[in-house]
């Protein structure tokens, strides 16, 4: 499956809700989707977001902070983690599951001790109080292969200072879904989000 590097976040996404809209960000051309864990029931709406997108989508779990929710979110058939944090027991856990691990940075420091805990991403948060300036800065030291993704108070206008910063790639929250939106706004507002990005990086 070819990803274009966005990562829906649904915080607040309830398991009636969670196919439809699941179904609209495929259909838009999104094809990696998150449930935050303080969500009502998420592993429910998770369930149900891999049935409707099988083969379509990734469904995975964000704010994921445990061991034993990462243990919750394979069972359920889930396919990455998203954490706030680099908590290296939930890295190493995700990872002898056999899913993605996405943990949560800040510092050159939580960098690399969450790529020597063998994350497969980097999730820079908050990207707004780090901003394209820092961000540049971090990514001069990184690996050039570890992707690193912007979430945080970022949109879809964005897209192209924090990609000439060196961004591969964005968590997007509050500016694609809120909760209780329709299915038609959900997926126009994927649909442009698609657009940003590919006009960005090309398409996948």
């Amino acid at each position: 499956m070819k990803h274009r590097n966005i990562i829906a976040i649904t915080r607040g996404i309830e398991p009636h809700e969670a196919a439809a809209i699941a179904t609209a960000y495929a259909r838009a051309g999104i094809t990696r989707i998150e449930v935050p864990l303080n969500s009502p029931d998420p592993f429910k709406s998770i369930a149900e977001m891999i049935k409707a997108v099988e083969g379509m989508a990734e469904i995975g779990a964000g704010t994921v902070l445990s061991t034993d929710q990462v243990s919750d979110l394979k069972s359920v058939g889930g396919q990455f983690v998203v954490s706030p944090n680099a908590n290296f027991d939930v890295i190493r856990a995700t990872k002898a599951q056999g899913m993605e691990s996405w943990p949560g940075v800040m510092t050159p420091t939580e960098c690399f001790a969450a790529i020597e805990a063998g994350a497969d991403g980097l999730k820079l948060f908050p990207a707004s109080l780090i901003g394209p300036s820092g961000i540049k800065a971090i990514r001069a030291v990184l690996p050039g292969n570890m992707p690193l993704y912007a979430v945080g108070g970022v949109a879809d206008q964005d897209f192209d200072a924090y990609a000439k910063a060196g961004c591969d790639g964005f968590g997007l929250g509050s500016s694609l879904y809120r909760t209780g939106m329709g299915v038609q706004e959900a997926e126009d507002l994927a649909a442009a989000a698609v657009a940003a990005h590919d006009g960005v990086f090309g398409q996948p």
